[in-house]
């Protein structure tokens, strides 16, 4: 989904559930342990959505892959000006839309301590409205379930969960993200799942820029005043990874919206990273030592006893420093009849945990079942994509055609 504007007024939030304990625990331990809107068989071809980023050589000018610069130039962009600061540039014809035309060469240095925690959280909205009219199958709406703070370190008891850094026409914003496994890539992977509307803006936007994944941000969880003039080293222990390709559905770039829209159902994305500072030759799984596998199955919420999402939230009461999580049993939620019915569980957390992986133990392993899409207002549950046949063949084309690079 979109990112809202810093100036809009109420953001949705999130929540958390304290029952369901031994999700807790299994995630924990096995986290650790690993070391438009218009349906059809178009929207499962994977080529329509994935992307291909811009690089950057060592004399700073920027490369891009063979027959996009010439795309770029069509809409008035000068490759060799992006990293000056040409990226800055957010005029109607210059914000590039097609999956085809995703630039994000790496601008070293740019996401700074101060940059990365001014950054103002993504979240998308949904109001009573939206839900009440629906034709699908929606259950009650849950009661609130406070968030919970994480122990820390995170890397020793949470899931390979990280903070999504990217730029906007309104400004620097951030979200959650997840390292995922790559299937073609086993123990290798430079995956991480997130939602759509933290990459790109739907319906009547395009690809945002300076996409970037910090995993374990602030590792320890050191508060504000704990953190101040802290190195990049504290805030980002396993480095800041840059995102040189990307993907996300075809329903969400055509008809995702402020409010989710009728993209909302299909709110999620696959990033390829690479390490800013260069690379020692490890994959971000081996940096971090741990990447789960996602769960395509879409089981129905009525066969799930629990659910888990993990997150920053950055909007009050928060303040995007520390990992939060939420663990509840899902119900149904459904935005009109002809959409995916999504799950959702009661959660306090704000904007900033948008696209932070849901995550549930089957046999005894945790996977990643969906992510943080939509909310509401008043931030009392949170509601995620069900992943099912189109987002497995967008990740299996991520994964076959980029995942070695």
């Amino acid at each position: 989904m979109r990112s809202t504007p810093p100036s809009a007024a109420p953001r949705r939030r999130r929540r958390t559930a304290l029952a369901a304990t031994g999700l807790v625990a299994a995630l924990a331990l096995t986290a650790t342990a690993c070391g438009g809107s218009e349906k059809g068989e178009a929207d499962a071809k994977p080529s329509g959505g994935t992307s291909q980023a811009a690089d950057a050589n060592g004399d700073g000018k920027v490369e891009v892959p063979a027959g996009l610069a010439d795309r770029l130039k069509e809409h008035g962009i000068d490759v060799d000006q992006w990293k000056d600061g040409g990226w800055k540039d957010w005029d109607e014809d210059k914000w590039l839309t097609e999956a085809k035309d995703f630039v994000n060469p790496v601008i070293e240095g740019l996401w700074k301590p101060d940059r990365m925690q001014s950054a103002t959280e993504a979240d998308k909205t949904v109001t009573t409205k939206d839900t009440a009219a629906d034709q699908g199958a929606t259950d009650p709406e849950p009661a609130p379930v406070e968030a919970v703070a994480e122990k820390t370190p995170y890397h020793d008891n949470a899931a390979p969960v990280g903070k999504v850094f990217f730029d906007s026409p309104e400004g620097s914003m951030v979200c959650s993200g997840t390292v995922i496994k790559d299937a073609n890539n086993p123990g290798r992977s430079n995956l991480v799942w997130t939602a759509g509307h933290c990459v790109h803006a739907g319906g009547s936007g395009g690809w945002y820029r300076n996409i970037a994944f910090v995993p374990s941000y602030n590792d320890l969880g050191k508060s504000e005043a704990e953190l101040a003039g802290a190195t990049t080293t504290e805030m980002a222990p396993y480095g800041t990874w840059w995102a040189d390709w990307a993907s996300t559905s075809n329903q969400w770039i055509q008809g995702g919206a402020e409010d989710g829209g009728d993209g909302a159902a299909h709110d999620y994305s696959v990033l390829h990273v690479r390490p800013e500072q260069g690379s020692d030759g490890k994959s971000l799984e081996e940096t971090v030592g741990a990447a789960l596998e996602v769960d395509f199955s879409a089981p129905s919420a009525t066969e799930v006893a629990s659910m888990g999402a993990w997150g920053y939230p950055a909007a009050a009461p928060y303040n995007g420093l520390q990992m939060f999580k939420c663990v509840d049993r899902p119900g149904r939620l459904s935005l009109g009849a002809s959409l995916p019915t999504m799950y959702r569980i009661g959660c306090t957390m704000t904007g900033g945990s948008s696209g932070g992986g849901w995550f549930r133990v089957v046999d005894g392993e945790t996977k990643l079942v969906s992510n943080t899409s939509i909310g509401p207002l008043e931030n009392t549950w949170l509601a995620g994509p069900q992943l099912g046949r189109e987002a497995e063949a967008m990740y299996q084309n991520m994964s076959k055609t980029y995942g070695g690079r």
